[in-house]
Protein backbone atom coordinates (compact mmCIF):
# COMPACT_ATOMS: atom_id res chain seq x y z
CA UNK A 1 0.00 0.00 0.00
CA UNK A 2 1.56 3.27 -0.91
CA UNK A 3 2.05 5.59 1.94
CA UNK A 4 0.39 9.22 1.92
CA UNK A 5 1.00 12.05 4.10
CA UNK A 6 -0.04 15.60 4.85
CA UNK A 7 3.33 17.01 4.24
CA UNK A 8 4.63 14.98 1.64
CA UNK A 9 5.83 17.78 0.05
CA UNK A 10 7.84 19.43 2.28
CA UNK A 11 9.24 15.45 2.78
CA UNK A 12 10.00 15.71 -1.01
CA UNK A 13 11.82 18.97 -0.89
CA UNK A 14 13.92 17.75 2.11
CA UNK A 15 14.57 14.55 0.05
CA UNK A 16 15.65 16.90 -3.05
CA UNK A 17 17.86 19.32 -1.04
CA UNK A 18 19.91 15.90 0.66
CA UNK A 19 20.14 14.17 -3.09
CA UNK A 20 21.66 17.77 -4.05
CA UNK A 21 19.74 20.55 -6.40
CA UNK A 22 22.22 21.98 -8.76
CA UNK A 23 20.30 24.88 -9.06
CA UNK A 24 20.28 25.84 -5.43
CA UNK A 25 24.02 25.35 -5.68
CA UNK A 26 24.16 27.84 -8.28
CA UNK A 27 21.98 30.65 -6.54
CA UNK A 28 25.05 30.02 -3.37
CA UNK A 29 27.33 31.77 -6.14
CA UNK A 30 25.12 34.05 -8.48
CA UNK A 31 23.99 37.17 -7.90
CA UNK A 32 20.55 37.13 -9.73
CA UNK A 33 19.57 40.16 -8.71
CA UNK A 34 22.54 41.92 -10.17
CA UNK A 35 22.07 39.88 -13.38
CA UNK A 36 18.46 41.49 -13.55
CA UNK A 37 19.10 44.61 -12.38
CA UNK A 38 21.74 44.99 -15.74
CA UNK A 39 18.57 43.35 -17.92
CA UNK A 40 16.05 46.14 -16.67
CA UNK A 41 18.97 48.49 -17.92
CA UNK A 42 19.53 47.49 -20.94
CA UNK A 43 16.27 47.13 -21.67
CA UNK A 44 13.58 48.83 -19.65
CA UNK A 45 10.21 47.23 -18.50
CA UNK A 46 7.23 48.62 -20.11
CA UNK A 47 5.55 51.24 -19.22
CA UNK A 48 2.65 50.66 -16.85
CA UNK A 49 0.26 53.81 -17.80
CA UNK A 50 -2.45 51.76 -19.85
CA UNK A 51 -2.83 49.34 -16.60
CA UNK A 52 -3.12 45.71 -18.04
CA UNK A 53 -1.55 42.95 -15.74
CA UNK A 54 1.86 43.42 -14.35
CA UNK A 55 4.95 41.61 -16.47
CA UNK A 56 6.41 39.09 -14.02
CA UNK A 57 9.62 40.42 -12.00
CA UNK A 58 12.95 40.62 -14.13
CA UNK A 59 14.40 38.77 -12.11
CA UNK A 60 12.24 35.50 -12.16
CA UNK A 61 12.49 35.74 -16.12
CA UNK A 62 16.11 35.85 -15.95
CA UNK A 63 16.30 32.95 -13.71
CA UNK A 64 14.39 31.22 -16.37
CA UNK A 65 15.96 32.18 -19.36
CA UNK A 66 18.89 30.37 -17.53
CA UNK A 67 17.25 26.92 -17.03
CA UNK A 68 15.56 27.39 -20.04
CA UNK A 69 19.61 27.46 -21.70
CA UNK A 70 20.91 25.04 -19.25
CA UNK A 71 18.27 22.40 -19.76
CA UNK A 72 17.53 22.96 -23.54
CA UNK A 73 14.31 23.84 -23.64
CA UNK A 74 11.58 25.18 -26.05
CA UNK A 75 8.82 28.38 -24.95
CA UNK A 76 6.62 25.16 -24.69
CA UNK A 77 8.49 22.68 -23.11
CA UNK A 78 9.50 25.55 -20.23
CA UNK A 79 6.16 26.20 -19.64
CA UNK A 80 4.55 22.70 -18.77
CA UNK A 81 8.15 22.01 -16.72
CA UNK A 82 7.31 25.11 -14.36
CA UNK A 83 3.78 23.38 -13.88
CA UNK A 84 5.57 19.77 -13.16
CA UNK A 85 9.01 20.42 -11.93
CA UNK A 86 9.35 21.33 -7.78
CA UNK A 87 13.52 22.57 -8.53
CA UNK A 88 12.59 24.84 -11.09
CA UNK A 89 9.54 26.20 -9.37
CA UNK A 90 11.55 26.89 -6.33
CA UNK A 91 14.23 28.06 -8.07
CA UNK A 92 12.34 30.85 -10.16
CA UNK A 93 10.09 31.45 -6.94
CA UNK A 94 6.84 30.20 -7.90
CA UNK A 95 6.78 27.41 -5.47
CA UNK A 96 3.34 28.87 -3.73
CA UNK A 97 2.19 31.04 -6.43
CA UNK A 98 -1.02 29.66 -8.56
CA UNK A 99 0.38 31.86 -11.53
CA UNK A 100 3.23 30.69 -14.21
CA UNK A 101 4.64 32.41 -17.40
CA UNK A 102 3.17 31.03 -20.23
CA UNK A 103 4.94 30.50 -23.38
CA UNK A 104 3.48 33.58 -24.53
CA UNK A 105 4.53 35.23 -21.75
CA UNK A 106 8.34 33.61 -21.89
CA UNK A 107 8.09 34.23 -26.17
CA UNK A 108 7.49 38.27 -25.34
CA UNK A 109 10.44 39.01 -22.87
CA UNK A 110 12.68 37.65 -25.10
CA UNK A 111 11.12 40.15 -27.76
CA UNK A 112 11.95 43.29 -25.08
CA UNK A 113 15.68 42.14 -25.23
CA UNK A 114 15.99 42.12 -29.09
CA UNK A 115 14.09 45.22 -29.91
CA UNK A 116 16.00 46.98 -27.08
CA UNK A 117 19.40 45.68 -28.64
CA UNK A 118 20.20 43.94 -25.39
CA UNK A 119 20.83 40.71 -26.83
CA UNK A 120 24.75 40.86 -25.13
CA UNK A 121 23.53 42.31 -22.09
CA UNK A 122 23.32 39.06 -19.99
CA UNK A 123 26.83 37.48 -21.04
CA UNK A 124 28.26 40.79 -20.53
CA UNK A 125 26.91 40.89 -16.94
CA UNK A 126 28.10 37.40 -16.13
CA UNK A 127 31.41 38.14 -16.96
CA UNK A 128 31.55 41.24 -14.79
CA UNK A 129 30.64 38.56 -12.31
CA UNK A 130 33.12 36.38 -13.30
CA UNK A 131 35.67 39.20 -12.55
CA UNK A 132 34.24 40.23 -9.21
CA UNK A 133 34.54 36.09 -8.39
CA UNK A 134 38.30 37.20 -8.89
CA UNK A 135 37.93 34.51 -12.45
CA UNK A 136 39.80 37.18 -14.76
CA UNK A 137 40.92 36.24 -18.28
CA UNK A 138 43.70 34.19 -17.60
CA UNK A 139 46.88 32.21 -19.37
CA UNK A 140 46.40 33.77 -23.01
CA UNK A 141 42.96 33.35 -25.10
CA UNK A 142 42.07 30.41 -27.49
CA UNK A 143 39.64 31.32 -30.35
CA UNK A 144 37.76 29.30 -32.47
CA UNK A 145 34.34 29.08 -34.19
CA UNK A 146 31.17 26.37 -34.25
CA UNK A 147 28.38 25.89 -36.43
CA UNK A 148 24.89 26.35 -34.78
CA UNK A 149 22.14 24.38 -37.35
CA UNK A 150 19.09 26.13 -37.41
CA UNK A 151 15.94 24.57 -39.21
CA UNK A 152 16.68 23.53 -42.69
CA UNK A 153 14.52 25.32 -45.63
CA UNK A 154 12.54 23.43 -48.30
CA UNK A 155 12.37 25.98 -51.17
CA UNK A 156 12.58 25.66 -55.25
CA UNK A 157 15.76 26.53 -56.71
CA UNK A 158 14.01 30.20 -58.03
CA UNK A 159 13.25 30.70 -54.35
CA UNK A 160 17.21 29.73 -53.09
CA UNK A 161 18.16 32.40 -55.94
CA UNK A 162 15.97 35.33 -54.43
CA UNK A 163 17.11 34.66 -51.00
CA UNK A 164 20.42 35.18 -51.81
CA UNK A 165 19.67 38.44 -53.15
CA UNK A 166 17.85 39.50 -50.48
CA UNK A 167 14.53 39.39 -52.04
CA UNK A 168 11.50 37.38 -50.99
CA UNK A 169 9.00 35.47 -53.43
CA UNK A 170 5.96 37.94 -53.73
CA UNK A 171 4.14 34.94 -53.28
CA UNK A 172 4.59 34.05 -49.96
CA UNK A 173 1.64 35.17 -47.64
CA UNK A 174 2.89 36.30 -44.05
CA UNK A 175 2.29 33.59 -42.10
CA UNK A 176 4.38 31.61 -44.69
CA UNK A 177 7.28 34.40 -44.45
CA UNK A 178 7.35 34.13 -40.51
CA UNK A 179 8.50 30.62 -40.95
CA UNK A 180 11.11 30.91 -43.38
CA UNK A 181 14.62 32.14 -41.91
CA UNK A 182 15.57 34.58 -44.41
CA UNK A 183 19.56 34.86 -42.95
CA UNK A 184 20.59 31.59 -42.29
CA UNK A 185 23.22 29.63 -44.77
CA UNK A 186 24.48 27.19 -46.13
CA UNK A 187 28.33 26.11 -45.60
CA UNK A 188 30.37 22.93 -45.54
CA UNK A 189 32.87 21.82 -43.50
CA UNK A 190 34.69 18.34 -43.67
CA UNK A 191 32.46 17.62 -47.20
CA UNK A 192 29.32 18.22 -45.01
CA UNK A 193 26.82 20.67 -45.66
CA UNK A 194 25.45 22.49 -42.63
CA UNK A 195 22.50 25.37 -42.54
CA UNK A 196 22.36 27.82 -39.69
CA UNK A 197 24.62 30.91 -38.11
CA UNK A 198 28.10 30.44 -36.66
CA UNK A 199 29.73 31.40 -33.03
CA UNK A 200 33.25 32.93 -32.44
CA UNK A 201 34.13 32.59 -29.39
CA UNK A 202 37.44 33.37 -27.46
CA UNK A 203 38.32 31.27 -24.21
CA UNK A 204 40.53 31.72 -21.53
CA UNK A 205 43.60 29.60 -21.07
CA UNK A 206 43.34 29.26 -17.42
CA UNK A 207 39.81 28.80 -16.18
CA UNK A 208 38.06 28.20 -19.89
CA UNK A 209 35.88 30.34 -19.55
CA UNK A 210 34.32 32.17 -22.59
CA UNK A 211 35.04 35.96 -22.51
CA UNK A 212 34.10 37.38 -26.24
CA UNK A 213 32.00 36.00 -28.73
CA UNK A 214 30.44 36.96 -32.06
CA UNK A 215 27.39 35.19 -34.33
CA UNK A 216 27.15 35.40 -37.89
CA UNK A 217 25.75 33.24 -40.17
CA UNK A 218 27.29 30.11 -41.35
CA UNK A 219 28.66 31.48 -44.76
CA UNK A 220 30.70 34.10 -43.33
CA UNK A 221 34.67 32.71 -42.76
CA UNK A 222 36.10 32.04 -38.86
CA UNK A 223 38.83 35.02 -39.56
CA UNK A 224 36.51 37.43 -40.62
CA UNK A 225 35.72 37.82 -36.56
CA UNK A 226 38.80 37.04 -35.45
CA UNK A 227 39.97 41.27 -34.18
CA UNK A 228 36.83 41.69 -32.81
CA UNK A 229 36.83 38.45 -30.63
CA UNK A 230 40.43 38.65 -28.82
CA UNK A 231 40.18 39.70 -25.28
CA UNK A 232 42.86 43.01 -24.55
CA UNK A 233 41.73 42.01 -20.70
CA UNK A 234 43.68 38.76 -20.67
CA UNK A 235 46.48 38.88 -18.71
CA UNK A 236 49.00 36.91 -21.32
CA UNK A 237 49.47 38.57 -24.58
CA UNK A 238 49.80 34.74 -26.40
CA UNK A 239 46.79 34.06 -28.72
CA UNK A 240 46.20 29.84 -29.89
CA UNK A 241 44.39 28.63 -33.27
CA UNK A 242 43.77 26.31 -35.77
CA UNK A 243 44.87 25.98 -39.20
CA UNK A 244 42.04 27.91 -40.50
CA UNK A 245 43.15 31.51 -38.97
CA UNK A 246 46.36 31.47 -40.85
CA UNK A 247 47.13 34.90 -42.48
CA UNK A 248 50.25 36.25 -42.83
CA UNK A 249 49.23 40.55 -42.73
CA UNK A 250 47.21 39.78 -40.09
CA UNK A 251 49.75 37.84 -37.90
CA UNK A 252 52.46 40.62 -38.55
CA UNK A 253 50.17 43.36 -37.35
CA UNK A 254 49.17 41.85 -34.61
CA UNK A 255 52.56 40.81 -33.25
CA UNK A 256 53.69 44.32 -33.47
CA UNK A 257 50.70 45.17 -31.36
CA UNK A 258 52.30 42.87 -28.34
CA UNK A 259 50.27 39.59 -29.00
CA UNK A 260 52.19 36.49 -29.44
CA UNK A 261 50.72 34.34 -31.97
CA UNK A 262 50.59 31.12 -31.84
CA UNK A 263 48.33 29.94 -35.21
CA UNK A 264 48.91 26.33 -36.64
CA UNK A 265 50.43 26.74 -40.04
CA UNK A 266 48.83 24.40 -42.87
CA UNK A 267 50.51 22.91 -46.14
CA UNK A 268 49.54 22.47 -49.54
CA UNK A 269 49.46 19.53 -52.26
CA UNK A 270 52.58 21.02 -53.36
CA UNK A 271 53.93 22.43 -50.30
CA UNK A 272 53.41 20.16 -47.45
CA UNK A 273 54.58 21.45 -43.85
CA UNK A 274 57.54 21.01 -42.64
CA UNK A 275 58.51 18.04 -40.00
CA UNK A 276 59.54 21.53 -37.71
CA UNK A 277 56.46 22.62 -38.11
CA UNK A 278 54.40 19.77 -37.53
CA UNK A 279 55.84 19.64 -34.28
CA UNK A 280 54.63 23.19 -33.39
CA UNK A 281 51.15 22.24 -34.80
CA UNK A 282 51.80 19.35 -31.87
CA UNK A 283 51.97 22.01 -29.38
CA UNK A 284 50.20 24.83 -30.14
CA UNK A 285 47.31 21.81 -29.87
CA UNK A 286 47.66 20.30 -26.42
CA UNK A 287 46.86 23.83 -25.65
CA UNK A 288 44.52 24.96 -27.98
CA UNK A 289 42.79 21.91 -27.59
CA UNK A 290 41.09 23.29 -24.38
CA UNK A 291 38.30 26.00 -26.23
CA UNK A 292 37.21 22.18 -27.93
CA UNK A 293 35.97 21.41 -24.39
CA UNK A 294 34.07 25.04 -23.83
CA UNK A 295 32.39 24.11 -27.27
CA UNK A 296 31.66 20.26 -25.71
CA UNK A 297 30.45 22.11 -22.84
CA UNK A 298 28.01 24.27 -24.80
CA UNK A 299 26.61 21.74 -26.98
CA UNK A 300 26.05 19.33 -24.15
CA UNK A 301 23.55 22.07 -23.25
CA UNK A 302 22.23 21.76 -26.81
CA UNK A 303 24.25 24.75 -28.30
CA UNK A 304 25.04 23.46 -31.32
CA UNK A 305 21.15 23.80 -32.50
CA UNK A 306 18.10 26.16 -32.60
CA UNK A 307 14.39 25.92 -32.50
CA UNK A 308 14.35 30.08 -33.58
CA UNK A 309 14.47 31.85 -36.79
CA UNK A 310 16.51 34.78 -38.43
CA UNK A 311 20.19 36.33 -37.10
CA UNK A 312 18.70 38.49 -34.28
CA UNK A 313 17.22 35.93 -32.56
CA UNK A 314 19.92 33.72 -33.27
CA UNK A 315 22.59 36.43 -31.62
CA UNK A 316 19.66 36.72 -28.29
CA UNK A 317 19.85 32.62 -27.87
CA UNK A 318 23.51 32.34 -28.25
CA UNK A 319 24.30 35.18 -25.80
CA UNK A 320 22.04 33.31 -23.12
CA UNK A 321 23.70 29.87 -23.75
CA UNK A 322 27.81 30.99 -23.54
CA UNK A 323 26.18 32.77 -20.30
CA UNK A 324 24.65 29.74 -19.26
CA UNK A 325 27.85 27.60 -19.87
CA UNK A 326 29.69 30.30 -17.93
CA UNK A 327 27.71 29.97 -14.93
CA UNK A 328 28.11 26.61 -15.04
CA UNK A 329 31.56 26.71 -15.36
CA UNK A 330 31.72 29.41 -12.27
CA UNK A 331 29.89 26.83 -9.98
CA UNK A 332 32.27 23.95 -11.17
CA UNK A 333 35.38 26.51 -10.65
CA UNK A 334 33.78 27.08 -6.86
CA UNK A 335 32.64 24.10 -5.72
CA UNK A 336 36.06 22.21 -7.06
CA UNK A 337 37.82 24.72 -4.80
CA UNK A 338 39.96 25.85 -7.57
CA UNK A 339 40.92 29.32 -6.48
CA UNK A 340 41.08 32.46 -8.60
CA UNK A 341 44.54 33.63 -8.41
Amino acid sequence: MIKTSLFADQEREAKLNKLGDALQVMEQHVDFAALAEEVDRAAPRPSRERGGRPPFPTELMVRLLLIQQLFNLSDEQMEFQLLDRLSFQRFVGLRSSSQIPDRTTIWTFKERLIQAGASESIFETVNRQLSKHGYIARGGQMVDASIVQAPKQSLSKTETALLKDNAMPIEWKPAKRRQKDMEARWTKKHGKSYFGYKVSANADKRYKLVRRIKVSTASEHDTLHFEEVLDPANTNRNILADKGYVDGEREELLSKQGWRMHIQRKGSKDKPISAAQERRNNRIAKTRARIEHVFAGMAQLGGKALRTIGLARATLQLNWKVAAYNLRRLVYLKEAGIEAF
